[in-house]
């Protein structure tokens, strides 16, 4: 019998497709989101073709093109701004739609706060879940406002560091890449039309991408400096001293930074759960199960796969049991595909000299292959 009644904690991207594809499919949805405020923060975010499509069918990927940049380039450079080689990105979402786009993070949430909210779907705020009752038939909740509730699906997409992981007993933690990642978001350089990456550099890599008609997204990706550092408002001289060395369009991206720029820096961390990632009715997906350093750029697009997936099987025709043993037979080896690739490109940036590594190749197949249905 399909599920009627569910529940989604965390309303990041994830929970929110997930809400969306949902509720289009006739589920009562309720959302509960443990920060009191609900809406778009954070910098850049690169979407890759499938990610369009995810988005495509819950209905926001017109918002959020009307606000992105689309395109189908990917440019490699030297440190100093040279070109190194100009590749054509596969379309991972169909022919009929951009290969990749970049987009502020905040107007993606936007869209999807909205669009949730416009389809019913019931949303409530500073509060999770503090204990899970299962029957075969359905779940009892206990929130952390002492409310109740009863669903017979209940879903955590609450990130990385997720509460509802291990509240169901799963025991994978995060793990530290070796590596750590600057982000701003700063004027978007005329020149600038698509993504473009400068290798050979003092740290293992920079690069940008537009993500509106007057922003960029611009990051450097270094080794894992001290913890206090972690966080959404790092020193601007810190980054203006690890950049150095880097021209190009990077280095004008850079000098041009006002000093009150807001420098998001974190350490990268990386986690698969190589087993169901549901117990019973309760399950996680989207980075609480599954999450991969940003060197393909499929993070988010595996995140809405996700959602897109377990809306579909969980409400049609199967057992629930049943129906999340599909949706883990269809996920777990794409997901574990683009994880294992990210943390050898990961690898390949930290060791440039090891025998035999090829970025560009493992990119390409990479993307390739998620060309096929997920």
């Amino acid at each position: 019998m399909p599920v009627q009644k569910v529940l989604v904690v965390g309303g990041g991207i994830t929970g929110s497709v997930l809400c969306l594809a949902l509720a289009q499919r006739g589920a009562e949805v309720e959302l509960v989101e443990i920060s009191p405020q609900w809406f778009g923060v954070g910098h850049g975010i690169t979407l890759q073709g499938n990610a369009l499509k995810a988005l495509r069918s819950v209905g926001v990927l017109d918002r959020v093109l009307a606000r992105a940049v689309p395109f189908d380039l990917m440019r490699l450079r030297r440190a100093d701004g040279g070109l190194l080689t100009e590749l054509s990105t596969p379309h991972t979402g169909g022919p009929e739609l951009p290969s990749t786009a970049g987009a502020l993070r905040s107007d993606l949430q936007d869209a999807l706060c909205d669009a949730v909210r416009a389809h019913g779907v019931r949303v409530r705020l500073g509060l999770s879940v503090e204990r899970l009752d299962q029957t075969p038939d359905h779940v009892d909740v206990a929130f952390t406002d002492g409310t109740t509730g009863r669903y017979d699906l209940v879903v955590g997409a609450d990130g990385i560091n997720s509460a509802m992981r291990e509240l169901i007993g799963i025991d994978a933690k995060p793990r530290p890449v070796g590596m750590s990642i600057f982000r701003v978001v700063a004027e978007r350089p005329a020149e600038m039309d698509c993504a473009e990456v400068y290798y050979g550099g003092p740290r293992f890599k920079a690069g940008y991408s537009p993500i509106s008609p007057d922003q960029c997204y611009a990051y450097l990706l270094d080794e894992n400096l001290d913890t206090t550092l972690i966080g959404p408002r790092a020193p601007l001289d810190l980054l203006r001293e690890r950049g150095a060395g880097y021209g190009g369009t990077w280095g004008k991206i850079l000098a041009s930074l006002p000093d009150d720029t807001a420098v998001d820096y974190r350490w990268i961390e990386a986690i698969l759960v190589d087993e169901p990632w549901h117990r019973g009715r309760v399950m996680v997906i989207g980075d609480a199960a599954h999450a991969c350093p940003p060197l393909i750029a499929q993070g988010a697009a595996m995140c809405m796969e996700d959602a897109v997936l377990l809306a579909e099987l969980a409400t049609g025709d199967e057992p629930t049991e049943k129906a999340l043993d599909h949706f883990m037979a269809r996920r777990l080896p794409r997901v574990r595909m683009v994880l294992e690739n990210s943390l050898r490109l990961a690898d390949w940036e930290i060791h440039p000299d090891t025998p035999g590594a090829d970025p560009a190749r493992i990119m390409s197949e990479t993307l390739d292959s998620l060309t096929a249905a997920a």
